[in-house]
């Protein structure tokens, strides 16, 4: 059976290894293997580059920027005439005056209006946007092309629509008879733009003039220098890899990687080198978490997710690396694991990620800096305030060793980038976000952490509330249990939150009988009806019975452990002993006697067996002396390794020793005498 186990155990690790290593690298960008990385006004990491065919240089995006707003801002637009537009209006209007019958104006005054309408279209009439470019000034003049030349006109003569009615009206004054004459002939239906833009001829010469003004303003010859390792990477230069870059893969002699299997299979050695060392560390120095499948899971599924995230980032936009909350990596690994595994864990996952970080080196610098910063502040996670104090620190962190690393390349500070520290921003109020991710592993892998552990030990707890109303005396024992287990606990290294809140919960099964257990009883008791087998089935029933109250109060399967390990597989010694005297010809069976618990398998469910059966037997103690309390502690716990309680615990001889001396002085403490205070005497 034990065989089974552990190659199912080693099975899963290798298959962990395998499925780690294959989505870190199926995941690596492969967009920009053959593209160099970099960012302007930073260092070129990579060696020199020369060119291996002549490249044009082009303007930089900013100086082409400017080159083409200066042409929009200085270019008239071009518009074009409808003449045969403008003549059928102006006949129409004609037509109109002609057929109406019963207006007020004469025929010479007739043609006086057609004559105002051809003269405000031989000035040009504009649509009301172009209108408004005018008013404003914005349009001062435009041009007409006419036989392949181009004039420009100036725009103060053209009016829109409404403002040539307007000038119609007012061409002849107050005279109403005109202006009857214009509604009753719906004239003003007629007035339409005979100037308008073309579009089509605009767009050409703007392409044009763009074409001109960016145009190449050299040429790196073949061979040239390029730029060099070291040197700082200008928007001009920046420029020019961009050409050289795009022009490569034109001609399809791309240079910049082997066009080889050789890259792919440097990345798989590089990522099985790094999972590998983790597996050797936790082999080493954590043997505990390597033999566990969920603990490996954990890890790795950690480590693959924020190194995915990271190649996912790089893809859309390098520059916003620094989004990604790594700490987070460490964070939860020492949330639920321990400090060393936090670091190396983290270390692991910024040396994947560096595979496609613009600037390595210096990024393995901020992100050790600021991983080492989240595990000294966080190691001791019990507030959810907790985590915005460790992200604020994270933020300093990366804040200092920003800076630190560009005084030292730039040896000014005028070359920080307000950029990168807004990621660094980004990424602390991400980090302060780490309590729901906290939340999703503890329901999905069954972790406990220290909030909750804390949660757990609030004495407002429904269960904890009800066993302290229903059970007074069990409730004051558990505290009492919990208390004297703590302090064994911190002084051997153990979990002492977890204990503390296992101690709490282990006797809440006595909530169902609460009257059949001594510390709840106050004069009668209940046993004295029945006989010790009867006693003793209802005394053990409460571990069966708070492991179901546990499940249905969906406690953690650690706190489920101190509920069914701490009686182990020993007896009700009272009851085992009262049946075999009351029947000492008979071979007593002691499985009736017998807990169906299992013995304690950590260090702290043994604490807890031998704290509990220590607190409940000080009470019945009369002799209180030092003596008699070491005598006490002495007896109980070398009567529970006699029968074999504490064989599955990986609690030490040295532990033992520790734990008889602090319980000891605590129950000395407990139980101290006090100085009895003298009678007032009255004077006679």
């Amino acid at each position: 059976m034990e065989l089974k186990k552990t190659t199912h155990r080693s099975f899963t690790r290798w298959l962990l290894l395998v499925a780690t290593v294959a989505v870190i690298v199926y995941f690596v960008p492969t967009e920009e293997r053959n593209h160099y990385t970099y960012e302007v006004n930073r260092p070129w990491t990579y060696s020199l580059l020369t060119a291996p065919f002549d490249i044009p240089i082009h303007l930089d995006s900013i100086s082409a920027r400017a080159a083409c707003d200066s042409i929009d801002n200085n270019f008239e637009p071009i518009y074009k005439r409808d003449v045969a537009l403008e003549k059928s209006i102006v006949g129409n209007v004609a037509t109109r005056l002609a057929g109406a019958a019963d207006i007020p104006i004469t025929p010479t005054e007739r043609n006086h209006l057609t004559e105002a309408v051809k003269e405000i279209y031989e000035a040009g009439v504009v649509d009301q946007q172009t209108y408004s470019r005018i008013v404003s000034r914005e349009l001062p003049m435009v041009r007409f092309i006419h036989d392949n030349t181009a004039m420009s006109v100036p725009t103060n003569g053209f009016l829109s629509a409404r403002m040539a009615y307007a000038k119609l009206d007012s061409i002849f004054g107050n005279d109403e008879r005109f202006h009857r004459t214009i509604v009753m002939t719906h004239l003003t239906d007629l007035l339409q733009p005979n100037i308008e833009i073309d579009s089509v001829e605009n767009r050409r010469m703007l392409s044009e003039l763009y074409q001109r003004a960016t145009a190449p303003i050299g040429v790196i010859q073949q061979g040239e220098r390029i730029i060099d390792r070291g040197d700082i990477v200008t928007i001009q230069l920046a420029t020019i890899l961009d050409t050289y870059e795009e022009l490569a893969g034109e001609r399809g002699t791309d240079n910049l990687v082997s066009s080889s299997y050789y890259p792919l299979a440097g990345q798989l050695l590089y990522v099985v080198l790094l999972i590998a060392s983790l597996y050797s560390f936790l082999y080493i120095f954590r043997r505990d978490y390597y033999d566990d499948p969920r603990s490996m899971t954990l890890l790795m599924l950690i480590i693959v997710a924020f190194t995915v995230l990271s190649f996912a980032v790089v893809k859309e936009n390098p520059s916003t690396l620094y989004i990604v909350p790594f700490t987070m990596v460490p964070i939860m690994t020492v949330i639920f694991l321990d400090s060393r595994t936090a670091f190396f864990s983290h270390l692991i996952t910024v040396m994947l990620v560096s595979m496609v970080a613009t600037f390595p080196l210096e990024f393995i610098m901020l992100q050790l800096i600021a991983g080492s910063v989240a595990i000294n502040s966080i190691k001791e996670l019990s507030r959810r305030s907790q985590l915005v104090k460790t992200a604020l620190f994270v933020l300093i962190a990366y804040l200092l060793g920003y800076i630190a690393v560009e005084v030292m390349q730039t040896g000014t500070v005028d070359q920080l980038s307000t950029r990168i520290i807004g990621y660094f921003a980004i990424n602390a109020v991400l980090i302060s976000f780490a309590y729901i991710l906290v939340f999703i592993i503890e329901k999905i892998f069954g972790f406990t952490s220290r909030v909750t552990l804390v949660e757990l030990s609030d004495t407002n707890n429904q269960l904890l509330r009800e066993l302290s109303e229903q059970c007074p005396g069990t409730f004051n024992h558990s505290m009492a249990v919990s208390n004297l287990a703590a302090a064994a606990a911190q002084k051997i290294g153990a979990n002492e939150l977890l204990i503390r809140a296992g101690a709490l919960y282990h006797d809440i099964g006595k909530i169902k009988n609460p009257a059949f257990f001594t510390e709840n009883q106050h004069g009668v008791n209940p046993h004295d009806a029945l006989n010790p087998m009867q006693s003793a089935r209802i005394i053990i029933d409460h571990v069966a019975e708070g492991l179901r109250m546990a499940e249905h109060a969906k406690l953690p399967s650690v706190i489920k452990k101190f509920i069914n390990e701490h009686h182990g597989a020993g007896r009700a010694k009272y009851f085992y002993i009262t049946y075999c005297n009351a029947h000492p010809d008979e071979e007593v069976d002691p499985a009736p006697f017998t807990y169906p618990g299992i013995n304690p398998q950590s260090r702290e469910t043994s604490l807890l067996m031998m704290a509990d059966s220590i607190e409940a037997a000080s009470r019945s103690m009369t002799d209180h002396s030092p003596e008699a309390i070491q005598d006490l502690v002495n007896k109980i716990i070398d009567g529970q390794i006699a029968d074999g309680l504490h064989r599955d615990s990986p609690i030490s001889f040295r532990d033992i020793k520790i734990v008889k001396e602090v319980f000891a002085n605590r129950l000395r403490t407990m139980y101290h005498s006090r100085i009895s205070y003298p009678d007032l005497k009255k004077s006679s």
